[in-house]
């Protein structure tokens, strides 16, 4: 077993009907961009009935169809916030959580500390984050889980990784194994996977191995690290 082995994130979820939400943080192969990327899916009408919107270089969730809405409590929130010289990606409103507790001149892990996994019992749905910092021309970045004990949500155990950006290699962590019920949380470290230099390639190697039926928005941001240009792209399910 080679434990340095680079995957395709595409190859990873692909015949996988269900991963549930992903994230993706890395440096493109040829050492020019930073990469963040998250995605979305659901099974249920309520879970399905979302897409993505972009306001202010920030991405949230949001209804598609408002009459349909049953509970906005897990599904509607802000997946990507800036704040200064850190790029803030999350599956929830911990996103919320993180921006407010470094603008009070905390941390990433700390902030995570007040957060534990979602109450969607017998699902316990992981909390997962990941937060990009740049600086003098580069990046580094945070990944973390939150996730249950036991069966029963006994109590919260929290994972942090922490990541130098190295050319041609992201990590990737998803709130699931596969589907199931209970659905199996993710286990292990994150993922190591490749992120090539075009964006688009990249985008769409994602979107088209995601299950056609779960899948339900994606949302790709490449940040030139020598001017801070941003090149995104957005797909959503439901148009």
């Amino acid at each position: 077993m080679n434990i340095y082995k680079i995957n395709d994130a595409a190859e990873l979820i692909k015949d996988n009907s269900y991963v549930g939400r992903g994230i993706i943080i890395g440096k493109t192969e040829d050492g020019k961009n930073a990469c963040s990327a998250y995605f979305i899916m659901g099974r249920s009408a309520n879970s399905r009935n979302r897409v993505f919107s972009e306001r202010g270089g920030d991405v949230y969730t949001e209804p598609f169809d408002s009459s349909k809405v049953e509970d906005p409590s897990l599904i509607i929130y802000a997946a990507i916030r800036k704040l200064d010289n850190k790029l803030i990606v999350t599956n929830g409103d911990q996103t919320d959580t993180i921006y407010n507790a470094l603008k009070n001149g905390s941390s990433f892990a700390e902030a995570l500390t007040t957060r534990e996994f979602e109450p969607d019992k017998p699902n316990f749905t992981p909390r997962i984050s990941g937060m990009l910092t740049f600086a003098e021309g580069d990046f580094k970045y945070d990944m973390s889980i939150l996730k249950s004990l036991d069966g029963d949500g006994t109590a919260c155990c929290r994972y942090t990784f922490a990541y130098p950006a190295y050319p041609g290699l992201g990590h990737f962590i998803h709130t699931y194994v596969c589907d199931g019920n209970p659905i199996p949380t993710f286990q292990g470290e994150p993922e190591r996977v490749m992120i090539p230099n075009d964006i688009d390639k990249f985008t769409k190697s994602l979107w088209n191995s995601l299950d056609d039926d779960n899948k339900i928005s994606l949302y790709v941001r490449y940040t030139d690290l020598k001017t801070g240009a941003e090149e995104n792209r957005l797909i959503n399910k439901n148009k």
